[in-house]
């Protein structure tokens, strides 16, 4: 009872304080707040660890391995987020990352990386024979395919493509060949004797005929 007793006068006294310095008592509010802000701001700070950052290296031109081991020592981590073809850099070797080199993130910040492909580009050889070289070579051309060398073989069908190889071996439409790959298209130029027919015949009109 005593307790109660106590705790209504302790209450009655702040009342009657605050009725006779309203000034001093909202003083007292502005600094009980104040204080409370800025013990949030503080712990706010400790959550989100700021003032603490890491700087994202320059990883362009590395090889993946290189640059995971570059952002793991940087204590941020990694993701392979695309690959392209590019035949005139080893596959593997980053070419664009995301944040940018000198970007300040936080730790354990994903970086993202483009690579090389680390495989070769595929495609699928089209149907090629039945027509023209010129034609064939468009279509090659068409999917990527450049290294192209000709073979010429005799036969009926002049400027006709006959067949196809690559490493040597035939091979038919919708196979699916490196994009570098090398092949061979053979063309037909026509029956040995019509070729050698008309390379007489050739020979003959450029030889010079003296008139009695």
């Amino acid at each position: 009872m005593s307790n109660k007793s106590s705790e209504k006068n302790f209450f009655i006294k702040v009342s009657d304080y605050t009725r006779k310095h309203p000034v001093l008592f909202n003083l007292f509010l502005v600094i009980l707040v104040g204080f409370g802000v800025w013990m949030s701001l503080i712990a706010l700070d400790i959550w989100t660890d700021h003032g603490h950052y890491k700087v994202v290296p320059s990883l362009r031109g590395l090889t993946y391995n290189q640059a995971k081991q570059a952002l793991e020592t940087s204590q941020l981590s990694v993701e392979l987020s695309d690959s392209v073809y590019d035949t005139g850099m080893p596959p593997g070797t980053v070419v664009e990352q995301s944040p940018r080199p000198n970007t300040k993130v936080k730790t354990n910040r994903t970086v993202y990386l483009t690579v090389t492909a680390f495989t070769p580009k595929m495609v699928v050889l089209p149907r090629l024979t039945d027509m023209s070289e010129r034609q064939a070579r468009s279509a090659l051309e068409g999917i990527g395919l450049t290294n192209v060398s000709v073979a010429p073989i005799a036969s009926d069908y002049k400027d006709l493509v006959l067949g196809v190889k690559y490493n040597g071996l035939p091979i038919q439409a919708g196979t699916r060949i490196p994009a570098s790959a090398k092949i061979t298209i053979e063309v037909g130029i026509g029956r040995e004797d019509e070729v050698n027919d008309s390379t007489a015949i050739d020979t003959v009109d450029t030889e010079s005929v003296d008139i009695p």
